[in-house]
């Protein structure tokens, strides 16, 4: 099967500038943004962004506005953090990461959701297992970066995996999720199965590791659909996002897939299904 071209409108979309900005340290990157959500976001989970890019600084939290965005309007306030992204100096972007994430904790109060969005992903599920947030209530990894090694092998982005560590992925288990112990709050990993950017397998090799990660599968989905709020793969995401259910000790997502397509073929008119489940991706895993 032939894999259509990736749609990465959804980097350059126009959306509407945070409500807030706070900084927790010196210099441009070392900011969070702040949509805050009505009223009715009071008592509500916030939801904490961190944006991908495979760690280079070409890419910045700009992009996920219109997710920003469109989780405001569902009623959360929402927090998008930046950190710096120095090739080659990965524990200055961990040591970022995990002020960002205090910062945004401190600036919401309350429970929070952190999600992260391919090497944002990386970065959430690093950050769950080694510095939660404070209230942290669950992680929602969005085609992430999961296994390294795997990344470093399969030379994903043009080889990003090794220009941000700056060395190979066998000598930094402390910084592969993978390796690392298994987060305390629950994970969940949405994937599409088209990624042309980061395979599918990638959620399969964590939750091999992890056997309590929910892989949720979107079989018509790319790598940017995942964090597009026009893509028809939206509905799916946002309710993760939204009120993300506890996983079973297999992984599989519990009684809610046939729900989701439904409820999606009413929201759009059509029988396109856009979601699936899996327990085992039943195709060679990264490993």
């Amino acid at each position: 099967m032939t894999t259509p071209p990736e749609d990465r409108s959804v980097l350059t979309r126009a959306a509407p500038a945070p409500d807030e900005v706070h900084a927790y340290g010196e210099g441009p990157d070392r900011v969070v943004e702040v949509f805050r959500g009505a009223a009715r976001a009071a008592g509500r989970p916030s939801i904490v962004l961190v944006h991908g890019g495979f760690w280079r600084p070409a890419y910045d939290r700009v992009h996920l506005r219109p997710l920003a965005t469109a989780l405001r309007a569902q009623g959360r306030t929402v927090v998008s953090v930046e950190y710096g992204r120095r090739p080659g100096d990965p524990d200055g972007t961990t040591a970022d990461v995990r002020a960002a994430l205090a910062a945004a904790a401190e600036v919401v109060g309350g429970p929070v959701v952190v999600a992260g969005h391919s090497a944002g992903g990386h970065l959430a599920l690093w950050a769950a297992a080694v510095a939660p947030a404070a209230g942290l209530v669950a992680t929602v990894a969005l085609a992430p970066v999961a296994d390294l090694r795997a990344a470093d092998r399969e030379h994903l982005g043009g080889g990003a995996v090794h220009d941000f560590l700056g060395e190979s992925a066998d000598g930094r288990p402390d910084l592969d999720p993978v390796r690392l112990d298994p987060p305390g709050a629950p994970v969940w990993i949405v994937h599409g199965e088209l990624d042309a950017v980061v395979p599918i397998a990638s959620a399969h090799s964590y939750r091999r590791a992890h056997p309590g990660t929910e892989v949720v599968a979107l079989p018509a989905a790319g790598h940017f659909a995942l964090i597009d709020p026009l893509d028809p793969a939206w509905p799916v995401v946002r309710d993760r996002l939204l009120g993300p259910r506890r996983p079973t000790s297999s992984g599989s997502t519990t009684g809610s897939a046939s729900s989701n397509r439904r409820s999606e073929r009413r929201r759009s008119g059509t029988g396109r299904r856009p979601c699936g489940t899996t327990q085992e991706d039943p195709r060679p895993g990264l490993r």
